[in-house]
């Protein structure tokens, strides 16, 4: 499997014309990568504007259709040229009292609807002081993929929250070691084999997001063995977001 690079560009930028500039000069940066998956996920207004790269959305609602006004379906976004979307990042989580029950029906329609999936779990810096990290990624795993038994669109995003960065991506908060990520990325694999087996998870890729940057991908991909890379801040960035993706090869 190739790696997998997603820019996630959250509520940014604020009109079309950046936004389109913004999407040109990473698609010229990365037009002769071919060993990298890059997918940009844009606010879903914007993804019609974008051509020559696999686009994703950021979120999508449980439903298919009907009276739920402000919602975007899964079958929406296939519908405008989006092949992945974000499932169940922690700042939905939080600012939209998301739970694991709204995520694991969100995966299911996505699925449904022919999206690969980008499901984030991760825990706290409250539970990461208590020790309860392998709890908190075992029950969320577990919740968002009740039921689910098709998983060869499925992209899982360990995303610790204490990590994410909040503004500048050059100025993190305290960053997870590569030794504490590889094991990590050997936790979330072990728990998808136990739950799909060693042939139901081939396809699977297990990405890290959280403060990602030019300085730490290669370290996060190539020494801790992460399959890709969930990029906040530093995807407004062109030519960072462009070294970020080289960092794969």
């Amino acid at each position: 499997m190739k790696p997998l690079i997603v820019g996630n560009w959250k509520m940014n930028p604020t009109n079309q014309r950046e936004a389109k500039m913004l999407f040109e000069l990473i698609k010229k940066g990365v037009k002769n990568i071919k060993n990298v998956e890059t997918v940009i996920c844009p606010a879903s207004l914007y993804l019609p504007l974008f051509k020559g790269l696999p686009l994703g959305g950021q979120n999508c609602s449980w439903e298919e259709k009907g009276t739920y006004t402000g919602e975007v379906s899964a079958l929406m976004l296939k519908d405008i040229g989006a092949e992945y979307v974000i499932i169940g990042h922690s700042e939905r989580r939080k600012h939209f009292q998301e739970t694991d029950e709204d995520v694991n029906r969100k995966v299911k329609k996505a699925i449904h609807a022919g999206l690969r999936v980008i499901l984030c779990i991760g825990e706290s810096f409250e539970e990461r002081e208590k020790n309860e990290t392998k709890d908190i990624l075992k029950s969320q795993l577990a919740a968002a993929l009740n039921g689910v038994t098709e998983v060869k669109n499925l992209n899982v995003a360990y995303e610790p929250i204490w990590a994410i960065s909040t503004g500048d991506p050059y100025t993190t908060k305290e960053l997870p070691t590569v030794e504490k990520i590889e094991k990590i990325f050997l936790y979330i694999q072990g728990l998808l084999v136990s739950m799909y087996g060693q042939e139901g998870t081939k396809d699977i890729r297990i990405i890290y997001g959280g403060s990602a940057n030019s300085q730490n991908a290669g370290g996060y991909l190539k020494e801790a063995k992460m399959q890709g890379l969930l990029v906040g801040g530093a995807s407004l960035n062109a030519d960072e977001f462009i070294k970020i993706v080289k960092a794969a090869i």
